[in-house]
């Protein structure tokens, strides 16, 4: 709905991925026009696994994409826990997730809140912001174009950095990264592979967790299985000293690999795009400055542990229009609204994404220990009911924070 208080007031995003494009079509309907600026020459359309759980399910619904987003979800999955030797025993699927979440490619999420966009919302591609002057009543943002070096000079109403865990408008306004990023001293590799594991269905899950390292296999109905490596490192400098699938090898040896883990080391390896980082949540005291506010990972990265980056993407997104629709002459006020409700909200996901840490990758023996009890208790069918009671109140990614 657009409000003659609102009505021309321009917003700078910077960041076309999920909170970015959520930011942009929340904000039109809120009566503001956006400029949106991506680094990419364009649209990244691809992706890898993610979970959409209550609290995204519910404002994706509202913003009129939950149905575009579907569900690759088979109803047949089964998840296998399996050893170097290729011995399994059935694992914990996401049927026995409290909260039943959507399993989806980061490209569903993004495909459908960019087909919502109206088209004559402004994108530039090849531009970031390299300038930022957030006082006074409007913000003077300097961007360059990454291909030309063309520089251009433009005055917003608000900025909304939502680029990701590496910020250039957190360090621009808020500071250095070392600042505001907590590492965790994990690495990840993740990647699609080309086919099903040998000996496998495409819908079958498998998850080979051992002390200080694991590997899992995410599958859909309709779709090549995901593939995430996650590993504990002292030295994560040392992983970027190597090719990224060099460093891999070496974390998960000197032991033979086995029929399994042999072949996810090698689709990696073979893989076309993949990604290949360090573990870090970002902890801040404050995420607006002036008329400068963060969102997403720029703001609160949850890492992937936690399973909540998309869900609190969009809504945090959402629940900022609602507050400048709510304060619609008074943009600090609306700021100041939004981060007091969602704020609580987001220190108790960065606790339980360092909790969730130990359930994917063990850092030592005990936690391998625990961490096969709860799976047991999950998966059988005997013990299946006792841990459904026992996690019924775990509700808190099932909370749909903006309505509340």
């Amino acid at each position: 709905m657009t409000t003659s208080a609102t009505h021309g007031r321009r917003v700078l995003i910077v960041g076309l991925g999920i909170a970015g494009i959520a930011t942009a079509l929340r904000l039109h309907r809120a009566g503001w026009e956006p400029v949106i600026i991506e680094r990419a020459p364009e649209r990244r359309k691809g992706g890898y696994f993610i979970a959409l759980f209550g609290t995204g399910q519910a404002s994706a619904k509202r913003l009129g994409v939950l149905e575009a987003m579907g569900d690759r979800k088979h109803p047949q999955t089964k998840t296998y826990e399996v050893d170097r030797a290729n011995r399994r025993r059935r694992g914990m699927t996401f049927a026995d997730v409290p909260g039943q979440p959507r399993m989806l490619l980061r490209g569903d999420v993004e495909n459908a809140l960019f087909n919502a966009l109206p088209e004559r919302v402004e994108i530039r591609f090849s531009t970031v912001p390299t300038g930022m002057d957030p006082g006074g009543r409007g913000v003077d943002v300097t961007m360059t174009h990454t291909k030309t070096g063309e520089t251009v000079t433009e005055r917003f109403d608000l900025v909304v950095g939502a680029d990701g865990v590496r910020s250039t408008v957190r360090k621009l306004v808020f500071g250095p990264h070392e600042d505001f990023l907590y590492p965790m001293n994990y690495m990840i590799g993740a990647a699609i592979l080309s086919e099903p594991v040998r000996g496998y269905h495409l819908h079958d899950g498998l998850v080979l967790a051992e002390v200080g390292r694991s590997a899992w296999v995410f599958p859909f109905a309709d779709h090549n299985p995901g593939l995430l490596f996650s590993y504990r490192v002292d030295d994560i400098d040392a992983q970027f000293r190597k090719t990224p699938i060099e460093s891999l090898r070496r974390a998960y040896g000197p032991e033979p690999a086995g029929p399994v883990l042999r072949q996810l080391l090698d689709d990696f390896a073979a893989a076309d795009e993949y990604l290949f980082d360090s573990v870090n949540q970002v902890r801040m005291n404050c995420w607006h400055k002036g008329r400068v506010v963060l969102v997403g990972d720029a703001a609160w990265c949850l890492t992937l542990y936690s399973g909540m980056g998309a869900s609190t993407g969009m809504a945090g997104s959402e629940l900022l229009g609602n507050m400048l629709e709510k304060y619609p002459d008074d943009v600090g006020r609306a700021l100041v609204a939004w981060e007091e409700k969602l704020r609580p909200f987001i220190t108790s996901l960065l606790a339980d994404g360092l909790r969730m840490r130990a359930l994917f990758t063990p850092s030592g023996e005990a936690q391998r220990i625990v961490r096969a009890a709860f799976v047991r208790l999950a998966s059988s069918p005997v013990t299946r009911a006792i841990f459904r009671r026992l996690t019924v109140n775990d509700q808190l990614k099932m909370r749909d924070i903006v309505a509340q």
